[in-house]
């Protein structure tokens, strides 16, 4: 018995899909102690959406760390803070006529939707908040219960209240936001007016389920007629995943507030922000607030980041080029068992291969004996999952997608 299993919980997750001992990590490869190779379509999960240990970024960091830079402050003055809340917005912000302000929640994904909720609740005065089918917002409770996935749900031990699912674009039958126009437009519902709208432009973790630009706009629409308040939580699918910076900009939309994490640190080092409409930021000092808000590394990080990808439009336009690339690749591996029913879906570098309850976790299995790292989504994990860093090259990629091809074909003849 390991270390690992002797005295790690069992709570732990992906260590049982990928049973081996990580040691380095450049690019977009793993290394293991004893000098094993994996091609990384993980990508921690969306955090390392430029790599691991990026070159520009870790040269900022060990200059930061070398120069006894500070590494923990709260919510104090430092320069890097100064330094990235001025690039975040001449960078990101400006360039998009947004104006929001930052708020610095703490070190994860759910602690930037709990300060979205919490906020939403504050101003309103409602408790109520909507969400979809599907969605996956974090494993605190507050973000539990605005999540839809049922094995997370679960996990909570005490009801989940104060949020109402609704169906996701092109879910139960629903192509619009109809159904929750109705609720909100009939007195007699059941349905409070909400606080708040939350939604992912593609739930990563739901199955990949990409929303149109068609909905998100009707969504805000909606919400700005009955005076609720959208949170696009951007957490997984933003900092360039599906093109622009963020997800929800091809849709011309302007959320009240957004959720960001995962790759906005850069590096992989814990960093989250929430976005807020400036006219919404009411909260007297202290009232949201964290031992790790302040984590000045990752500021480091994340500054370097935003300067060095963000300055100009190649990123994206390389992602957009390159997921389209990565879509007709997937649609041609899918077309030797079209019987089957195979589809797939995403926008830029996320992507979705749909293969079915028990079968997308043979697939990753098989993926990870050749050397390819992938995860399992959607609510039975049917939905094969690609998540590679932005910075692969397209050697990288075309490795990665043929490793799929011959897992999903391993399966299908071991299946048939």
């Amino acid at each position: 018995m390991s270390i690992f299993e002797q005295h790690e919980s069992n709570v732990r997750s992906y260590s049982r899909r990928w049973p081996v001992v990580f040691s380095r990590a450049t690019g977009s490869r793993l290394h293991t102690e004893d000098g094993r190779s994996w091609l990384d379509f993980f990508a921690g999960a969306g955090s390392l959406n430029y790599g691991h240990n990026n070159p520009v970024l870790k040269r900022a960091l060990l200059d930061y760390i070398g120069n006894d830079g500070v590494t923990h402050a709260l919510d104090m003055f430092t320069t890097a803070r100064h330094d990235l809340l001025e690039t975040l917005v001449e960078v990101v912000l400006q360039p998009r006529g947004l104006d929001h302000k930052v708020i610095f929640p703490g070190p994860g994904g759910a602690n930037a939707v709990e300060a979205a909720l919490k906020l939403a609740r504050t101003i309103t005065g409602r408790s109520e908040v909507v969400h979809f089918t599907n969605s996956f917002h974090g494993a605190t409770l507050g973000a539990l219960a605005v999540t839809g996935n049922p094995a997370h749900r679960r996990s909570a031990g005490v009801p989940l209240t104060g949020a109402t699912p609704v169906p996701f674009d092109g879910q139960e039958g629903q192509s619009r936001p109809e159904y929750l126009a109705r609720l909100l437009a009939n007195p007699g519902s059941g349905l409070d007016r909400p606080a708040a709208v939350i939604v992912e432009t593609v739930q990563a973790e739901g199955g990949v389920n990409v929303a149109s630009t068609e909905w998100l706009r009707a969504l805000a629409d909606l919400c700005r007629q009955h005076e609720v308040l959208l949170i696009v939580d951007d957490i997984q699918a933003g900092c360039g995943r599906t093109g622009p910076f963020f997800s929800f900009e091809d849709a011309g939309i302007v959320p009240d507030m957004i959720c960001l994490s995962k790759s906005i640190g850069g590096y992989g080092l814990p960093l989250a922000l929430t976005l807020v409409r400036p006219e919404l930021d009411v909260w007297r000092p202290g009232a949201h607030s964290g031992t790790f808000r302040g984590v000045n590394p990752a500021f480091v990080t994340a500054t370097a980041a935003l300067s060095a990808y963000w300055r100009d439009d190649a990123l994206e336009k390389s992602t957009r080029a390159r997921g389209e690339w990565i879509a007709n690749a997937l649609q041609d591996i899918v077309r030797p068992h079209a019987g089957l029913g195979l589809p797939t879906r995403g926008r830029g570098l996320v992507h979705g291969l749909v293969v079915g309850e028990g079968v997308a976790d043979q697939v990753a299995d098989e993926a990870f004996t050749r050397g390819l790292l992938v995860e399992t989504a959607g609510p039975r994990d049917e939905v094969v999952k690609l998540l590679p860093p932005l910075t692969a090259s397209d050697a990288e990629l075309a490795e990665g997608l043929a490793i799929l091809e011959q897992s999903l074909r391993a399966v299908a003849e071991r299946t048939a």
